[in-house]
């Protein structure tokens, strides 16, 4: 079923997202020090949330546009960022409905129309790729064409990829997308980098291997798959203490080489540091995913194989899973935000 195309970047990856961008009293939450405090190995940084709303030239950042000056230390940020190897992609979508229902209309003018601000804002902003967070119904058909729209834009280096939640990986009934993502993987897959899979919220977890083995005994390349997780219990349902992270990032590196690594909804409070020194985050995934840590099978010769539990994504008793709220983010001080 899935393709077997080369990551973009080595794994496993260390992937943050970037969306509350100030504090309430309109201060930048910096990301210099995810390059500059010692021991972090962020590969990649995900500046959210891209909106593409009903005036075609009124894309915004979150409430604001992005040429707003309030961005413009943010934006010279991410330029250091870049500069530091960090690879830089924008995040389009998430829970606010609308963006990718303006570019799934049938008629290609009106595609034009809503594409060509978001076109111009990855060629202003020199992003490395953009991540599709689609959590509203979109057509196979329309993933497919913003996908080729994009590479043939943007290039073969251009990083695309999708952020899922992980039990439509295993089943296309439990989606928030309206497509099925193996049908997307067999037409497009070798144009998509990753799936930032989000493993919270009910619709995955990550405190078991157990179903990212499901995954990758399904079809899906374990270099494909990036178990997504929230930096703290506040972000949403599901957090993973980081004793019990840690066992399962040790035994999914040993029994996969290729695994694709993590990324973490979302930077600003994440612990073990919180809103004081949200880098402490990557700092604690670096020295789970590091050499000497959670290496390969030389570095955990001693770690029991453990069996699969068995899950079955297809029964329909027990809790439904929470959909992705909404929650307070700061980069306005405002009162509701994107995930």
């Amino acid at each position: 079923m899935a393709s077997q195309s080369s990551p973009a970047r080595p794994t496993p990856r260390i992937i943050m997202y970037y969306q509350t961008t100030h504090d309430p009293d309109g201060n930048l939450i910096s990301t210099l020090p995810l390059i500059t405090q010692p021991g972090i190995a962020l590969t990649h940084l995900i500046v959210a949330a891209i909106h593409i709303n009903e005036d075609p030239d009124g894309l915004t950042l979150n409430d604001h546009a992005p040429s707003d000056p309030r961005y413009t230390t943010m934006w010279a940020e991410l330029r250091i960022a870049q500069a530091s190897d960090v690879k830089v992609l924008g995040m389009l979508g998430g829970a606010a409905q609308g963006s990718f229902a303006r570019l799934d209309q049938q008629d290609q003018a009106s595609f034009e129309t809503y594409y060509a601000p978001l076109h111009a804002l990855i060629r202003e902003r020199g992003l490395d790729g953009l991540d599709l967070d689609i959590e509203e119904e979109m057509s196979l058909a329309g993933a497919v064409r913003l996908i080729d729209r994009l590479r043939a834009d943007f290039g073969p280096n251009f990083l695309i990829t999708l952020a899922p939640v992980a039990a439509a990986l295993l089943d296309p009934r439990r989606n928030l997308s309206g497509f099925d993502y193996e049908a997307l993987e067999v037409m497009r897959g070798p144009q998509i980098a990753w799936y930032n899979a989000q493993f919270y919220c009910g619709w995955g977890d990550a405190a078991s291997p157990a179903m990212y083995q499901m995954c990758v005994a399904r079809g899906w390349p374990a270099e494909k798959v990036v178990i997504g997780l929230v930096t703290t219990p506040e972000n949403g349902p599901g957090w993973v203490p980081f004793d019990a992270l840690a066992a399962t990032l040790a035994l999914l590196r040993s029994q996969f080489p290729g695994f694709g690594g993590v990324m973490g909804w979302e930077y600003f409070n994440g612990l073990p540091g919180g809103q004081a020194r949200p880098w402490e985050w990557a700092q604690s995934m670096t020295r789970l995913l590091g050499a000497g840590q959670v290496g390969g099978a030389q570095e955990t010769s001693g770690a029991k194989s453990t069996k699969a539990v068995e899950i079955d994504p297809d029964a329909e008793t027990g809790p439904s899973p929470e959909v992705p709220q909404s929650f307070e983010y700061y980069s306005d001080g405002l009162d509701e935000g994107d995930d």
